[in-house]
């Protein structure tokens, strides 16, 4: 009886709440709407590349519900944008262009969500990039309020690997590369979605950016080139590969305004909106296969790739791989990955790595002059240094293979980071282990007496001369890739005479005596 009486009250309240219930008497909308920003600027795509996804909030400050009669896109049906109001697609034939009836009770607002695929070929022909314009009306008539779009494109060279149908499943396969990738001839190949450069592809000009999907493969016997000034885009999971017996050449000049970089190479993400500029691991790599050889890359740019240089193999071919004058910045995983390769280099600056900024493993041969290889990765954890270096690898079954370090020499370096220590070294008996620092500046602090090995020995001067520890060398802003050291830094003034460059990563010509790293000291100008 007592359960009937509580079922028979609620019951009347529920009908005594909707009997006292306001309804929402809607009135058209006077053109007193109010918006988060009257113009949306939804940055620079590429042609065919979708954008990211832009809001704008739209406020109705009166008393009343009101009743958008009309929410559409001026160029209607033909726009190239698309929005998702308040979860809505709206009611044209296609979605995202045109709506009615829209609903915003008072004191409320509501979201709406912009996006833009655009084909620049459909707008001009002979222009590369091109401003898109189009607006939000909000009503018509007297009480019709403007939003403006704006979307600057950019015309492109696109490579991808083909689609095609499967006969026998009749599904669609995209087209993939096949490698035996250590090229030992074993059952171990790789399978990667890419393909290979046509020979009409092989020059990469400053005309048009390149924007790669999958792997652009190099092929044996050809050389791809890039020209100064060329722009390379990679898609997520995307790269570039050397293969056996072809070659790379990256051709880039000093750039008169280090702003604009307008003479260096640059390789980076596809997404070109300021949100992506420093995210790393967009892409995945560059790719020097083992037999690859004659590759060469000078005044490039890598950045937010997910290991900016992978060079396997071949440690006794010096063309292996020469890198001057040039930058690699956050990469998820390494800067640069040598796995018993040859690498000379000089004038590189490695910043902001997820694990080290340069890493020569399985042994090989490094030479390494004037570079400021630095980490100061935001991450809370990283596992490797800055530098690492060791003479084995270890497969899944736990077995260990050794092969030598025939000679990995740093001289006139800067190794620093955020870390400490800043230097790793990892000697397995059986091969050669040798290396050797010469004025350099080094970030390894061991209050522990953590490191006892011979190759820890600071006091051999078959290992390490002239090389001093753990002065800051007072970059001007490190975690923003800004490695330049000011006069008077412990690093100013402190090389020798060495290396095949006289002038250092920024064209300025070496002092005598020269400072360490990249770049030669400047005075910084303070804040006002």
């Amino acid at each position: 009886m007592k359960r009937f009486f509580y079922f028979i009250l609620s019951l009347a309240l529920i009908i005594f709440w909707s009997s006292c219930r306001k309804d929402f008497n809607f009135t058209p909308s006077n053109g007193m709407l109010e918006f988060s920003k009257d113009t949306v600027f939804l940055d620079t795509v590429f042609s065919n590349i979708g954008s990211s996804t832009y809001n704008l909030k739209v406020y109705n400050r009166s008393n009343d519900d009101i009743l958008i009669p009309t929410l559409r896109l001026g160029q209607g049906q033909n726009s190239m944008y698309r929005l998702n109001v308040d979860g809505m697609t709206g009611t044209g034939p296609i979605a995202g262009k045109e709506f009615e009836n829209v609903e915003l009770l008072a004191k409320d607002s509501m979201f709406i969500f912009i996006e833009t695929t655009i084909d620049i070929q459909s707008l001009v022909s002979s222009e590369t990039q091109f401003l898109y314009t189009d607006v939000i009306e909000f009503d018509s008539g007297d009480n019709q309020q403007n939003v403006e779009l704006v979307t600057l494109v950019k015309d492109a060279v696109f490579i991808y690997p083909q689609r095609f149908i499967d006969n026998q499943t009749g599904e669609y396969v995209i087209e993939t590369l096949v490698f035996d990738v250590d090229g030992d001839g074993m059952d171990d190949e790789t399978t990667i979605q890419g393909r290979f450069l046509e020979d009409s592809e092989l020059n990469f000009t400053n005309e048009k950016p390149y924007v790669i999907y999958g792997y652009a493969a190099v092929d044996t016997g050809k050389t791809l080139n890039i020209d100064a000034g060329a722009r390379v885009h990679f898609h997520a999971n995307s790269g570039l590969l050397v293969t056996d017996g072809g070659s790379l050449k990256v051709n880039g000049l000093p750039s008169a305004d280090p702003d604009l970089l307008e003479g260096e190479v640059i390789f980076e993400g596809d997404r070109l909106e300021p949100l992506f500029e420093d995210i790393p691991g967009q892409w995945q790599t560059i790719w020097l296969f083992n037999g690859s050889t004659d590759n060469d890359i000078n005044h490039a740019t890598i950045k937010n790739s997910t290991i900016g240089i992978l060079s396997d193999g071949d440690q006794n071919d010096p063309t292996k791989l020469t890198i001057t004058n040039s930058q690699i910045y956050n990469s998820s995983n390494f800067g640069i990955l040598g796995r018993g390769t040859n690498i000379y280099g000089e004038n590189l600056v490695l910043n902001n790595s997820g694990q080290s900024s340069f890493a020569g493993t399985f042994g090989g041969t490094y030479n390494i002059v004037h570079s400021t290889i630095a980490n100061y990765w935001t991450s809370s954890f990283r596992q490797f240094p800055s530098l690492f270096l060791n003479n084995f690898v270890i497969d899944e079954d736990l077995t260990i293979f050794t092969n030598d370090l025939t000679e990995a020499n740093f001289t006139n370096c800067i190794i620093f980071g955020n870390d400490n220590p800043e230097l790793l070294l990892e000697k397995e008996m059986g091969a050669l282990f040798n290396f050797k620092f010469t004025n350099c500046l080094i970030r390894f602090n061991d209050s522990n007496n953590n490191f006892t090995a011979p190759e820890y020995d600071f006091n051999d001067m078959n290992l390490y001369e002239n090389v001093e520890f753990n002065d800051d060398p007072e970059f001007l802003d490190p975690r923003a890739n800004m490695l330049q050291i000011p006069d008077g830094s412990p690093a100013d003034g402190a090389a020798i005479l060495f290396g095949i460059l006289g002038s250092d990563i920024l064209n300025t010509p070496r002092g005598n005596p020269a400072d360490l790293g990249a770049y030669e000291s400047i005075i910084f100008e303070e804040d006002n």
